[in-house]
């Protein structure tokens, strides 16, 4: 049985992850905006492959690999957190939207579905989600470790797909609203910002250590 404190804490990762504008977001959105919501969400299919490879991956070993070489885990942990910090800080310094309208040539969809695949199979924030940030939620006096793994990965998928879906859907009407209100798009780096560094932070202080299953 997973804690409620553990699928809170992998909600708020997932979420200030995917609110941070990063590979996943900047390419879905670029698709959205300059070929439409059909491309977004082909796009996106893609994107939800490569959720499912990390989660087979992390389901069927990951943390039983940690749990013999611990220094790998740390030397992974501690890189993780510096990545988020890193990104927390730039979300906070500013920088250009994501939603800003760029020309892109039209792709078919196959190649929208494998770019997004890709793309998020290169992204680094899911590499650190499922290889230093999910193995801390994972208790082993509360079950079978594989099976937390697996429903913590399920937990970070929902989350990523439903923000990002709704980002596709809105994408134009966001990029259009954003356009002349500098305010509203900083106060959405201070969010995501305050939340990748509270993560960043959770990250590299605790000092949980990965079981084998």
């Amino acid at each position: 049985m997973i804690e409620m404190t553990a699928v809170l804490g992998v909600c708020v990762a997932a979420l200030g992850m995917v609110l941070t504008p990063g590979p996943n977001m900047m390419y879905l959105v670029s698709r959205t905006v300059s070929q439409g919501r059909r491309a977004g969400m082909v796009s996106l299919s893609g994107v939800a492959v490569g959720f499912l490879v990390y989660l087979g991956a992390a389901t069927v070993g990951i943390t039983a690999v940690f749990a013999v070489v611990p220094g790998l885990y740390l030397t992974l942990k501690l890189a993780g957190a510096g990545y988020l910090a890193y990104l927390a800080w730039k979300a906070l310094r500013g920088g250009v939207s994501v939603f800003e309208a760029a020309e892109l040539p039209v792709d078919p969809a196959r190649r929208l579905f494998a770019m997004g695949l890709v793309t998020n199979l290169l992204n680094p924030k899911i590499a650190i989600m499922y290889m230093a940030l999910i193995p801390q939620f994972v208790d082993p006096a509360h079950g079978r470790i594989w099976l937390q793994s697996l429903c913590l990965g399920v937990i970070q998928i929902v989350v990523a797909l439903s923000v990002n879906g709704l980002i596709v859907l809105a994408a134009g009407a966001i990029a259009a609203f954003l356009a002349g209100r500098p305010l509203w798009l900083r106060a959405q780096r201070w969010v995501t910002g305050t939340l990748l560094g509270l993560v960043a932070v959770r990250l590299a202080t605790d000092k949980a250590r990965p079981v084998a299953a």
